[in-house]
């Protein structure tokens, strides 16, 4: 089910510092199904156990598709602090995973490719714009605030 749009102009309600967190394959051997499909199974469990800990530090995800050969997650953290602590935690999916990945490589082949990046956006130094959407993105993660008539992108980045 498709949510409803938000009538209007609204914009994320994020207070404080943005974490965003890129994370995608792409499949460089297509007739290499077993490598890349392994890597591409591994992430919807680790955002299941990521948004089912309250405590985790993930507000939210995106999936997308950047091209045939290219998937990847669009992520929002509380912290940078607690995105590292996911990622060094023994006892959670994405170390397995991660080793994985990594026996992939020693093995050869080149099959599937792995990214990340990680920005950290201080308080003011981010913005958004959403009329007449369902809530989106950074808004989705952090919920949103109506934004009056004639403030424009400049005045929510306080320039």
């Amino acid at each position: 089910m498709s949510a409803k749009p938000i009538p209007g102009r609204t914009t994320a309600a994020a207070a404080g510092e943005v974490v965003v967190f890129l994370v995608g394959m792409r499949i460089n051997r297509f007739w290499a199904v077993h490598r890349w499909l392994p890597v591409l199974r591994a992430m919807p469990p680790m955002l299941k156990e990521l948004s089912r800990d309250e405590d985790s530090g993930l507000l939210g995800y995106q999936l997308l598709i950047g091209s045939p050969r290219t998937i990847y997650v669009v992520q929002y953290w509380e912290s940078k602090e607690k995105l590292l602590d996911y990622a060094a935690d023994p006892g959670k999916l994405h170390r397995p995973a991660w080793g994985m990945l990594n026996r992939f490589r020693r093995q050869g082949g080149a099959h599937v490719g792995f990214w990340h990046e990680t920005y950290l956006v201080p308080a003011g130094r981010h913005e958004s714009i959403y009329v007449d959407m369902p809530a989106h993105g950074l808004g989705k993660a952090v919920g949103v605030l109506p934004v009056g008539h004639g403030v424009r992108a400049a005045d929510r980045l306080g320039a």
